[in-house]
């Protein structure tokens, strides 16, 4: 059985809901309609705001403001969400503000790092086993899909996708979409390679199990779309006709298909419709 620890500095509403086990630092703050899960250890000087829900075993470091409200001018005082799952390490002055929207969420999944001074505005979606180095910044409703790995002061422009196992480099300007498996930088961001490494050395058990044939496949789709010189389009027709039909591929062209703030490229003057 784990034994709940609450420092007496800390300042916790009768109208919070602590699990088993939980812990809480010296002067952290935890409102009213806050969950947390079993197992979680909220640090020192933490502040978990209301409309809060946080799964179990996560690790919240020092000066953490989690649950603050919306940034967006639109917001109004109604109810909206963060919601974050199992596992996850929130380093030092992680800030996550909930949803704009009545009812809407901010929404963070297990098993992520996300490193000192990190900000997650207002509906952003991160899945599952990402790392987000020191000063990455997301704007509202960006989307960060499984297995991503964001370099130090990153920042993303709202509305942009990240798609899984893809790795964007330190101060990269993110503006556009980035696509799965890519690894991006620059400012303005621009796909560079295929994330050959970031793919050989993830923890996630899909991935680390790809065979050889479909890195090859996915290493030939890297070159038609981002090394051809073709339109977008053409360079997505070409793969289709030329490549296996691999699951990893196929979502490759889905999300470049269904981009709504482009791709970015090293050659410039390339859009899906040009």
């Amino acid at each position: 059985m784990l034994e709940t620890n609450i420092h007496p500095t800390a300042i916790i509403s009768p109208k919070a809901t602590l699990e088993e086990g939980v812990k809480v630092g010296p002067y952290s703050l935890i409102s009213e309609d806050v969950h947390i899960g079993r197992g979680t250890v909220i640090g020192p000087h933490v502040q978990i705001e209301k409309w809060t829900t946080i799964g179990e075993e996560c690790e919240i470091f020092f000066g953490a403001t989690i649950g603050n409200q919306s940034k967006d001018l639109k917001y109004d005082g109604w109810r909206s969400y963060v919601k974050i799952g199992n596992r996850n390490i929130l380093r030092e002055y992680v800030s996550i503000s909930r949803s704009t929207f009545e009812e809407g969420s901010t929404i963070v999944g297990d098993n992520n790092l996300l490193m000192n001074w990190v900000n997650l505005a207002h509906d952003t979606i991160v899945g599952n086993r990402t790392i987000m180095a020191n000063f990455v910044s997301l704007a509202g409703h960006v989307v960060i899909e499984d297995d991503v790995r964001l370099g130090a002061h990153a920042a993303l422009h709202q509305y942009v996708r990240v798609g899984k196992m893809a790795m964007a480099g330190g101060f990269s300007k993110i503006v556009q979409d980035i696509p799965p498996f890519m690894l991006s930088a620059g400012q303005p961001s621009r796909v560079r390679s295929l994330n050959r490494i970031g793919i050989r050395t993830s923890r996630i058990n899909p991935l680390s199990q790809l065979t050889p044939e479909t890195l090859a496949e996915l290493k030939k789709a890297f070159r038609i779309l981002f090394r051809s010189g073709l339109p977008l389009k053409h360079a997505v027709a070409r793969v289709k006709a030329e490549l296996e039909a691999t699951s990893e591929v196929e979502y490759l062209l889905e999300f470049i298909e269904t981009s709504k703030r482009g791709i970015g490229f090293s050659q410039p003057n390339r859009t899906l419709n040009g």
